[in-house]
C-alpha cells in the first residue's frame, strides 16, 4: 500500500528529511501547472522552487488530517505568487496567463481557441475571489474542502463564491451557459 503524503511529510520531520523528495514527484507537475498559468511558464520554473523552499521549511506545521498534501502546496504556492506579485510591483493578472494546458487534444484546442474570448470575457466578469475559486475546482480540480483550506476560509464561502462564479459564467456565456463553461475550463 502506497504512503499518504501525511506520512511521508512526517517521515521527514523526523530524520528522514530526503522522503519528502517523493512530495516533489507526486504533484511538482501539478503545482507547477498552476503557478504557470497565473505567472507564465518563464517564472513559474523560479516560483516553483520558492513553493519547495517554504514547504520544506513548513513541513512541521503540516496538518496530518489531511492525507493528500495537494491542498496545503497549493496555499503555499498562492502565497509565493502573491508575494512574488508585491515584489514586483506587479498586480496579479486580472484573468491567468495561461488558458490552456500545455498538451490538449488538437479537436478540443480548436474548439476551445474559437470560443477563447467568451471564456476570457466571461472570467474578467468574476471578482477575483470567485475567478479563483473557480479554477481550483476546473483546473486543479480540488474538492471545496480542499479550496476552503487553500484559500484560509469556510467551507461555506467556498460554496457560495463557487455558486456566484458559475452564475455569473452562465449569464456571460449566453443559451449554452454552464455546458460551455464546464467544457470550455476543461479543456483549456
Amino acid at each position: 500500500m502506497e504512503e499518504t503524503d501525511a506520512q511521508i511529510v512526517s517521515w521527514s520531520t523526523i530524520g528522514d528529511a530526503s522522503a519528502f523528495v517523493e512530495l516533489t514527484w507526486r504533484h511538482g507537475v501539478a503545482i507547477h501547472r498552476y503557478l504557470s498559468r497565473r505567472a507564465g511558464r518563464a517564472e513559474a520554473d523560479d516560483l516553483l522552487g520558492e513553493v519547495w523552499v517554504q514547504a520544506f521549511g513548513a513541513r512541521a506545521t503540516y496538518d496530518h488530517a489531511w492525507p493528500d498534501a495537494r491542498p496545503w502546496l497549493y496555499g503555499i504556492a498562492r502565497n509565493v505568487l502573491r508575494a512574488h506579485w508585491r515584489t514586483t510591483a506587479r498586480r496579479a493578472p486580472r484573468i491567468p496567463i495561461a488558458v490552456s494546458d500545455p498538451w490538449p487534444k488538437l479537436d478540443d484546442q480548436l474548439d476551445a481557441e474559437a470560443r477563447r474570448p467568451e471564456l476570457k470575457r466571461a472570467l474578467e466578469s468574476l471578482t477575483d475571489v470567485e475567478r479563483e475559486v473557480l479554477l481550483l475546482v476546473a483546473w486543479e480540480q480540488l474538492s471545496q474542502a480542499e479550496i476552503a483550506f487553500v484559500l484560509g476560509v469556510p467551507p461555506g464561502t467556498v460554496r457560495s463564491r463557487l455558486h456566484r462564479a458559475r452564475t455569473a459564467m452562465r449569464a456571460e456565456l449566453g443559451a449554452e451557459g454552464l455546458a460551455a463553461e464546464d467544457k470550455l475550463l476543461k479543456e483549456n
